[in-house]
C-alpha cells in the first residue's frame, strides 16, 4: 500500500463513531472509557453530548402493564490530549460512565396509586463522573508501540424511592436510600501498537474497579409497622445513616481499526465489565431483611438492591469512508450480551443488537463537527426484585434511540 496513504484523514471518519458506540450498554454502563483518542498523534481536543431515549415497558403476571420506565437522559464528555516531543504525551479526559434514569408508570405493582391526588412512582437515579489523566510513551525503532495509564478520580451518587403494592413490595414498599456525592481514586492501564501508513491501530485498556465507602442514608417506614409484631429482643430501625461499601467494576476495552483502501477505514471493538461480581447492598435494607428471614426460620446472607447475574460482553463492527477531504461517514452494527436474566428494575433489558450511522464534517482543517445516531433492540427479560427475589413481569419488545454530537479540535 502506498506511503502517501492519509493517515490522519482517514481517521476522522472514526471519530462519530465513538460518540455513540457504548451508550445504553449492559448494567449501569454507559460512556465506557476514553482511551481511543489517546492513541492518535498530534493534540487533539473534544466535548461531545450523548442523548439517549428508551422505551422500555412490560407486563406483570396478573396483567397490569408496566408502561414505560425509562426516562430520556443525557451524558457529556470532553477531553484533551498532547504530545510532549516525540516520545511522551499528556491528556485529560472526563466521561460519565455509569448511570441510571428510570421512572415507572401506570397502574403496576411500581407505582402507589392509592390516592389519586398524590401518585407515587418508583424512581431511581444514579450518577457518576469520571475524570482520568493519561500520560503515555511511544516505544521502539518507529515509535509503533505505545505504552500508558494514570490516574482515575470517580465520583458517585445515587437515589432511590420504591412505592407501589404492598403485597408485591412487601418490606420494599415506601423504602427510600440517598448516597450523596462520593470521590474515589483508581486508574486506567494500555497499550497500543500503530502502523500509520495503512491506518492500522489496536490497543487494549483496563480501567480498575474502584471502591468507594459510601454513606447509606436509608428509611424503611415498613419495619415502624412490623415491629409491633416482633419480640422486644428483635425490634428493628427503620431509619439509619451508615458509611459502607460500594465498588464499581473494573473493565477491559479493545480498539481495533486498518485500512481497506485509501478511504476506507475498517474498525472493531470489544468491552469486558464483570457485572457478575457487582452489587449494591444498602446495611439497614440487608440487616432487616436478614432479621425478618431469621424470625421466620429462613437464612439468607444478605439482601441487595441491585445485583447482576453474568459478565458482560459487547462487539461492534464498523466501516468509515472519507468521501471528500472535509467530509466523512460511518456505519456500525453492534451486539452486547447484556449482564443475566432476570434483570433489575433498573434496567430491565438483556442486551442489546445495534445499528448506527455516523458523520464528521471538518470545518476547517483542524475544527471539525461529529454527529451520530444509533438504533438499539434491546433483549427481552424477566424483571425481578434483587432483594425479594419477587418477578415482576416480562419485559418484550423494547427499544432505545441515542444520538449524539461532537466538537473537535486536531492539529499535527
Amino acid at each position: 500500500m502506498s506511503k502517501n496513504f492519509n493517515y490522519t484523514r482517514l481517521a476522522c471518519a472514526i471519530t462519530a463513531l465513538s460518540l455513540t458506540s457504548l451508550a445504553g450498554a449492559a448494567g449501569l454502563d454507559r460512556s465506557g472509557q476514553p482511551s481511543e483518542d489517546f492513541s492518535s498523534d498530534g493534540t487533539l481536543a473534544y466535548v461531545s453530548a450523548v442523548h439517549i431515549s428508551p422505551s422500555l415497558s412490560g407486563v406483570e403476571a396478573d396483567g397490569k402493564v408496566i408502561s414505560d420506565t425509562a426516562n430520556e437522559y443525557q451524558f457529556y464528555g470532553y477531553g484533551a490530549k498532547t504530545d510532549v516531543n516525540d516520545q511522551l504525551s499528556v491528556g485529560v479526559f472526563y466521561d460519565q460512565p455509569f448511570g441510571a434514569d428510570v421512572e415507572y408508570q401506570g397502574k403496576n405493582s411500581l407505582v402507589d396509586y392509592s390516592n389519586p391526588d398524590n401518585i407515587k412512582p418508583s424512581t431511581a437515579t444514579v450518577r457518576t463522573e469520571n475524570f482520568t489523566g493519561l500520560l503515555g510513551i511511544k516505544l521502539g525503532e518507529n515509535n509503533n508501540f505505545k505504552i500508558y495509564g494514570g490516574p482515575v478520580l470517580q465520583k458517585i451518587k445515587a437515589e432511590v424511592d420504591i412505592h407501589g403494592d404492598p403485597a408485591v413490595l412487601t418490606a420494599l414498599n415506601g423504602y427510600a436510600l440517598n448516597i450523596p456525592t462520593n470521590t474515589e481514586y483508581g486508574y486506567m492501564v494500555g497499550a497500543a501498537y500503530v502502523k500509520p501508513e495503512i491506518a492500522l491501530k489496536a490497543a487494549v485498556t483496563y480501567r480498575s474497579e474502584i471502591a468507594h465507602n459510601v454513606t447509606y442514608e436509608e428509611s424503611m417506614p415498613v419495619i415502624d409497622a412490623v415491629n409491633p409484631t416482633l419480640p422486644p429482643a428483635l425490634r428493628l430501625s427503620s431509619t439509619q445513616t451508615k458509611t459502607d461499601d460500594l465498588t464499581l467494576p473494573k473493565s477491559v476495552n479493545i480498539d481495533f481499526q486498518t485500512g481497506l483502501n485509501k478511504t476506507t477505514l475498517l474498525t472493531a471493538k470489544a468491552r469486558w465489565v464483570p457485572w457478575s461480581e457487582f452489587k449494591i447492598v444498602p446495611p439497614l435494607l440487608s440487616g432487616n431483611a436478614v432479621a425478618l428471614n431469621s424470625y421466620k426460620q429462613v437464612v439468607i446472607k444478605e439482601a441487595a438492591l441491585l445485583s447482576y447475574g453474568d459478565d458482560s460482553y459487547q462487539l461492534e463492527l464498523g466501516l468509515a469512508k472519507r468521501l471528500s477531504p472535509i467530509l466523512a461517514v460511518s456505519g456500525t452494527v453492534g451486539w452486547d450480551s447484556g449482564a443475566g436474566n432476570p434483570v433489575s428494575p433498573l434496567g430491565p433489558a438483556e442486551g442489546y443488537y445495534s445499528v448506527g450511522l455516523g458523520a464528521k464534517y471538518n470545518v476547517t482543517p483542524n475544527w471539525a463537527v461529529s454527529a451520530g445516531a444509533k438504533y438499539l433492540m434491546l433483549g427481552d427479560a424477566d424483571g425481578q426484585l434483587a432483594a425479594t427475589k419477587k418477578d415482576l413481569g416480562r419485559f418484550e419488545d423494547n427499544s432505545a434511540y441515542v444520538v449524539g454530537v461532537k466538537l473537535s479540535y486536531q492539529a499535527k
